[in-house]
């Protein structure tokens, strides 16, 4: 955003709570690989460097990657500087944003706080359980955990990544797996971000989404790989479906494990059928990978999953939470969040002039969110800015 109103000649004020690239750098394990291949990670007038374009960066390429490009912006940036809140002028137009650093008046507020804000944890088990419960937010390797079986809830990127971590350090894993769409990683001879690229598919505008808006399920670990439950089960892991409920040191899970794989396997075969069609109709030079649609059966242990664990029977010392992220948004006293916390706008620009988001998944395709897509949607609203001429 900075970027974008440097080059149209605004004025602005960059604050930061604590340090770029704080999340990064204090949310995210040591062991996590990008989820997309370095050829495609560039923010504006800045690429990734590397020397692997088919490699997946880490956590501290990444940290480094964010450093520099700040570097390069030279934003008018004020670091541990906490907005604790935001709200409209008296009797005037513009705002005024209540910090740790006193009071800042200014004509537009642009708010780039991210997607994931407050971690999500089901109230299931209480913290006096006796075991060790963290965030995936809060995780960074096997040896944080206790010795014993690891209970990981949620079986999107960042659950698929810790299990198989766990996995490969030798323990024994429960997974709770809920809905998801997986996607291949790599599917005749490309990777699923050029595929992406090359259908347009990365630029769905959100009224196009459809009512499922999540993300598709991939991995950059391990050199990158197509994510399949099957693969999980057959090195060990116990699939469990969606937990529901737990009493007396058991948790309870839904009997919806074998469809929430089906549905799964339904999103990818359903993009290689895209893929191929589009393939044909525009004779494209590419293999043929028959063998990608060949998915086999699903286990017996899938189709008859436990509808219950006994964590102490089982071992379990340490429940992983998977479970995502929320808004929090409570600082904002500014009428543009729905009954449930939401920010209300149409592509980051609200109905309250001079306020915008940036940087939400969805704001106003699909790739508002990835690193390759904000830029798009800073430009824009940085040009929404400049012809407010506040």
């Amino acid at each position: 955003m900075s970027h974008m109103l440097k080059q149209r000649g605004r004025p602005h004020l960059v604050l930061e709570r604590h340090r770029v690239a704080e999340r990064w750098r204090t949310e995210r394990w040591h062991g996590l690989r990008f989820q997309f291949p370095n050829w495609s990670v560039r923010l504006p007038g800045f690429p990734f460097p590397h020397e692997d374009p088919d490699g997946f960066a880490t956590t501290i390429e990444i940290v480094d990657y964010l450093a520099a490009y700040a570097a390069f912006v030279a934003p008018p940036i004020r670091c541990g500087v906490a907005v604790t809140a935001v709200r409209r002028r008296d009797g005037a137009p513009g705002f005024v944003a209540e910090t740790s650093d006193g009071p800042i008046e200014a004509a537009n507020v642009v708010i780039a706080t991210g997607p994931y804000q407050r971690s999500i944890v089901p109230a299931l088990l209480p913290p006096d359980s006796g075991l060790f419960q963290v965030h995936a937010s809060g995780y960074t390797e096997p040896g944080q955990l206790p010795e014993g079986a690891v209970l990981v809830v949620g079986s999107g990127a960042s659950g698929a990544q810790i299990t198989e971590e766990l996995v490969r350090a030798g323990r024994r894993v429960f997974l709770s797996a809920g809905r998801h769409r997986r996607m291949p990683r790599r599917y005749r001879g490309r990777d699923l971000i050029w595929w992406l690229a090359e259908l347009g598919l990365d630029r769905t505008p959100v009224d196009n989404r459809g009512p499922d808006a999540t993300l598709p399920l991939i991995t950059g670990a391990y050199g990158g790989h197509t994510i399949d439950f099957r693969d999980f089960a057959a090195q060990g892991v116990t699939l469990l479906g969606k937990a529901e409920a737990a009493r007396d040191g058991a948790v309870l899970f839904a009997a919806d494990l074998a469809d929430s794989l089906a549905y799964g396997d339904a999103a990818y075969l359903g993009f290689l059928d895209i893929v191929d069609a589009y393939v044909q109709r525009n004779g494209l030079d590419v293999p043929a990978e028959p063998d990608a649609r060949v998915l086999r059966p699903l286990p017996r242990a899938v189709i008859e999953a436990p509808r219950q664990l006994d964590l102490a029977a089982a071992g379990v010392r340490a429940v992983l939470w998977a479970t995502g992220y929320g808004f929090d948004f409570d600082w904002l006293d500014v009428p543009v969040l729905n009954a449930g916390g939401e920010p209300v706008h149409r592509d980051g620009i609200t109905e309250v002039p001079g306020l915008y988001f940036l940087g939400l998944q969805w704001l106003s395709r699909m790739n508002s969110s990835f690193l390759s897509g904000v830029g798009e949607d800073a430009a824009r609203l940085a040009d929404h800015i400049a012809a407010r001429g506040a």
